[in-house]
């Protein structure tokens, strides 16, 4: 699509540009309601799309959980700008004619939720206002660390109240006692303004499932604890037959805290992560396409699904 080439894309985003595209996404279907599910710890605003039939349980994508992995925010609002090319045309996306998909169904498309930690991981701590000190007392005392956690250094994927103990006795064994770079899943569970926005989305809606974004591997994992429900393998296996992605379960300290562990062990419904891409991350902004390639037709049967 023409839009894949726009200038946006070829390039990595810093949060105004971000936040310009999404408004200018917004206006080309009456279908798109743009939306905020509150404000970062540097209040950024937690922009958000709502597609489709308000009465309908939606699907929820989330990108940017961690700030290297800003690749997955172009990757959602890639699909944002195609859903409405194709609304604008009566057009298709991988073969799958997009209005009639969503009567009946909904959509919520959370690109960023780590607005602060994207803006740090691109252009350094002098982007985190009056956090700035603290930031790079956390840069420096982990050199070559990248920088996944939020302004506050807290990691957002182990903030969620899922295993949270266990994942605190593994960061510890692995020397994270602290605030830092990546890693650490804060004081408490939902501690961060970040992750009570996104359980916010999940209650206010009553959320049919979840699809968390990162990088990188080319895997997806589908299953958390005692509720995991059966159709959840299901589809993920339809997932990994329409992307060519793995199903596998994560290991180590990825094992616990994150939104799609929590969103499982909450409701019973299914939730998935999806780590995109090949490499190390932050992976170059020329694996986008690609990656879109592979996961577009992925995209559309988690609404469809």
């Amino acid at each position: 699509m023409a839009h894949a080439l726009a200038p946006f894309y070829l390039s990595p985003p810093s949060f105004q540009s971000l936040s310009q595209h999404i408004r200018e996404i917004d206006q080309r279907s009456p279908l798109f309601q743009l939306r905020s599910a509150g404000e970062s710890v540097l209040g950024r605003p937690l922009w958000y799309f709502f597609v489709g039939e308000d009465s309908a349980p939606p699907t929820l994508l989330v990108g940017c959980t961690h700030g290297s992995e800003w690749i997955t925010a172009l990757l959602l609002l890639l699909f944002a700008d195609s859903l409405a090319s194709a609304l604008e045309n009566q057009g298709e996306i991988a073969g799958i004619c997009v209005e009639p998909l969503f009567h009946g169904r909904s959509l919520i498309l959370l690109p960023c939720l780590n607005p602060d930690g994207m803006e740090i991981a691109l252009y350094g701590p002098g982007s985190s206002g009056e956090l700035a000190g603290q930031v790079d007392a956390m840069i420096q005392g982990n050199p070559g660390q990248v920088w996944q956690a939020n302004a506050r250094g807290v990691d957002l994927n182990h903030n969620f109240p899922a295993g949270w103990e266990t994942l605190r006795e593994m960061e510890i064994r692995e020397g994270i006692t602290g605030p830092g770079p990546t890693r650490f899943g804060g004081p408490h569970p939902f501690s961060e303004p970040e992750t009570l926005a996104v359980r916010g989305i999940c209650e206010a809606f009553a959320v049919r499932q979840v699809l968390a974004f990162h990088s990188q591997g080319e895997e997806i994992y589908w299953r958390y604890g005692g509720r995991t429900p059966g159709r959840g393998l299901m589809v993920a296996r339809l997932f990994s037959a329409s992307s060519g992605y793995r199903v596998c379960d994560p290991v180590g300290t990825a094992s616990h805290g994150g939104l799609k562990d929590w969103f499982i062990q909450e409701t019973g419904r299914p939730g998935f992560t999806l780590e995109v891409g090949r490499g190390k991350n932050p992976l170059p902004i020329g694996q986008l396409p690609g990656i879109w390639t592979k996961l577009k037709e992925t995209l559309m049967l988690s609404i469809l699904v």
